[in-house]
This record gives C-alpha cells, structure tokens and sequence, in this order.
C-alpha cells in the first residue's frame, strides 16, 4: 500500500485539515475535495498537469490539476487534482468513443521532449511492439513466445502519430448518467487508432469483453494492423513487468487468439 500525502504536501495545496483516504487501492489519495498521487517523475507531471489544465473535450469530465499555494503543480514529489466522483465500469464502447473524442483534442500538441528519455518497462514495450527497438529479453511463458509469433504479421501502417493517453483501461471513470471522467494522463506519441485498440486489447484479456468489441470499432482506418500493435504492446509489457503472472497471462492468451482471427 502506498504511503499518503505528508501534512506539508497536503498544505500545500489547500487540504491541510483534511484525512487522506486511499481511492480504490490505490494509488490515489482523497483529502476532501482534492484527490493527489506521487509523481515518479516531475517533468512529465508537469507536462500532465499543464495538459489538464488546458484541455476541453466535449462530453468528458476531466480531473482538473491544482496549484499549490506558491503555483506548483508538484510539491515533495506529488501532484494534486479536482477529485470527480466515478467508478471504472464494463462499459467499453464507451470508453472507447471517449478515446477518440479526447485524441480529436490532443491532435494539435507537440510530441512531449520527456517521451524520448523513458526507459520503463511501457516504453520499451511500446518501441517493441512498433518495431523501433528489439526488445529485452521477453520473458517466453509470460507473453514473449506469443509476441515473436503475432510479431510476423506485422505490416507497414500509414497512421498518423499524435499524442495520445495510451492507458485508458480502468482511467475512465462513470458516474451514473455524467459524461465519462479522465483522470491522470499516460502520454504516448502514436495514432489515436492504437490508443483505442489498446482499450480493446484489455477489455478483451481482463474485462470481460468479447470478438463483438473489437469488431464493432473495425470501421476504424487500419484497424487490423493498429489492433495487432496493441496486442504486441500488452504482449510486451507482460512479458517485462516484474509483477505479470501465468494467471493474467491467461487472459492476454484469450485475447490473443481472438484477435489473431482478426488480423
């Protein structure tokens, strides 16, 4: 469990008298109003906050970021939002049809300089699954057997690039009949049609989601090949995190011959 926000922290940003409580397990912190989580990395929480700060989409509740007394948007390592009421819920389309709305918004930003210092686990995932970087060592039973096969159908694609938050799988909030709400922001410079197959990929392998999901988004333009890097991302990403496990692989697994139909 992750430790909560300090008393200079929560000061800060005006929740002095308020009792941090852990949302959902983590890794979210509620002071009254204000929700906070630790920034691993004060550049691209920044980038975020400001990103936030000044986005508008249509239908879409967005987490606001707060300021600190002295106008920081990180103080001590950790960042402050607009706490907005939600729960994630199986409503994938959805999620989905939000993916697109908010990178409608997102097409006009600048690639961020900080994407090309990454070296997380997601970011070697993401080079690998595009085929701008052999990966390390895949890990065979743990995803990196299935992406060497699914690998070999890779083709050219022609999408255009653009920032987009590459993880909105279980970040899209519902609150009965409110739009759908966005917290945080998991920046990547790739088309908005990959952003909205990784949705698919997971809802697939963890959601419960079946063929018809990712079927009903096939009108999108190079679909097949945009689904099929996702799948190779998630492949990736499993087959590199210290915590992936044979039970969460079986999932992938699922979702992999499903889609492998597709493609």
């Amino acid at each position: 469990m992750s430790t909560p926000p300090p008393p200079h922290v929560r000061a800060a940003f005006g929740a002095r008298d308020a009792e941090p409580v852990l949302v959902d397990h983590g890794p979210v912190w509620r002071c009254d109003d204000v929700a906070m989580r630790q920034a691993d990395s004060p550049a691209e929480a920044s980038w975020v906050a400001q990103t936030l700060n000044d986005l508008t989409v249509p239908d879409l509740r967005l987490a606001r970021p707060l300021r600190s007394s002295d106008g920081r948007f990180v103080v001590g390592g950790w960042m402050a939002f607009r706490f907005i009421p939600g729960r994630a819920e199986p409503r994938y389309d959805e999620v989905v049809s939000a993916s697109l709305r908010l990178h409608k918004a997102t097409s006009h930003l600048p690639r961020p300089r900080f994407l090309g210092a990454r070296a997380d686990v997601f970011a070697l995932a993401d080079r690998a699954a595009w085929g701008e970087e052999a990966p390390p060592r895949l890990t065979p039973e743990l995803g990196g057997r299935l992406f060497d096969l699914f690998a070999e159908s890779r083709r050219d694609i022609s999408l255009t690039p653009q920032v987009v938050h590459g993880d909105l799988f279980g970040n899209v909030l519902f609150d009965d009949e409110a739009p759908p709400g966005l917290i945080d922001f998991t920046a990547f410079y790739r088309p908005p049609e990959w952003a909205a197959a990784v949705v698919v990929v997971d809802a697939m392998a963890w959601g419960g989601a079946d063929d018809a999901l990712a079927k009903r988004w096939s009108h999108l333009e190079e679909w097949p090949q945009a689904l099929l890097r996702a799948l190779l991302f998630r492949l990736a990403v499993h087959a590199l995190h210290p915590k992936s496990t044979s039970r969460s692989m079986r999932g992938l697994e699922r979702a992999a011959h499903r889609i492998g139909q597709l493609v």
